[in-house]
């Protein structure tokens, strides 16, 4: 008999293996009120460890689902150890810079306060919600963490021995192109990327930032971009200077 395909992928948070039974209760609206599932169907599944699986639904409830899982359906890939540190934004700007750092392969995500940032405030959960969001619907099988907000002096005097930052400064428009930037810097291993805040970083913090050690300073081109534009293009950059799209 042909098996049916999988068109729903879910984010559970349980422990996957052959046979194992999910009890989907905060999912079953959107299985069966939204999506029209029922018992003999499937659904993929993965929880950010273990790869992605096949799932057959065997009952199908309003307030709960059940779903059999059946064997792997991708191996587990995870991204590069990159971060990405941005200052939060508008609220839906700052929700595509989430999902869009989800898709393109950030492997955590720290909001961070400025001098000149807009946002004081933001909610980690609601933004954790859309990076689950995000990699459902892009195919992967890893969630990053979305930290709490936390000050930038705090995390640069706390910062890890070995990773290096990419810092997007637009004091340095018309420089080399990043990737050359990236690739002259000579380094593989643990990144992270900083975009700054709308109004862009104060003259104390490029100072600061441009005498760290860890610190290479980037150009993204001779336009200044959005703080949600700049994200993805200095993923987008990074990614292809020195990660997992060479």
């Amino acid at each position: 008999m042909t098996e049916r395909p999988a068109k729903i992928r879910l984010f559970v948070d349980a422990v996957l293996g052959e046979g194992q039974a999910l009890i989907l209760r905060d999912q079953a609206h959107y299985l069966v009120g939204v999506m029209r599932q029922g018992v003999g169907d499937a659904i993929t599944v993965f929880n950010g460890r273990d790869g992605a699986w096949r799932a057959e639904i065997t009952e199908a409830g309003k307030r709960q689902v059940v779903a059999v899982v059946q064997r792997q359906s991708a191996p587990q890939q995870d991204p590069p150890d990159l971060w990405l540190l941005f200052a939060p934004i508008k609220k839906a700007r700052t929700d595509f810079i989430v999902e869009k750092a989800t898709e393109l392969g950030a492997a955590r995500i720290l909001p961070v306060q400025t001098a000149h940032t807009n946002s004081e405030r933001i909610r980690t959960d609601r933004l954790q919600a859309h990076a689950v969001e995000a990699a459902e619907q892009c195919g992967g099988t890893f969630v990053p963490e979305v930290c709490d907000l936390q000050k930038l002096d705090r995390l640069l005097a706390d910062w890890p021995e070995g990773r290096r930052l990419m810092f997007c400064d637009e004091s340095r428009a018309g420089h080399a192109s990043p990737l050359e930037q990236l690739r002259a810097s000579g380094g593989d291993g643990p990144w992270a990327i900083l975009i700054g805040p709308e109004g862009g970083f104060s003259e104390a913090e490029r100072a600061r930032l441009a005498a760290l050690p860890f610190a290479v300073p980037v150009s993204l081109g001779p336009r200044i971009l959005r703080a949600d534009t700049a994200a993805a293009a200095a993923l987008s950059a990074w990614q292809m200077a020195l990660g997992d799209w060479r």
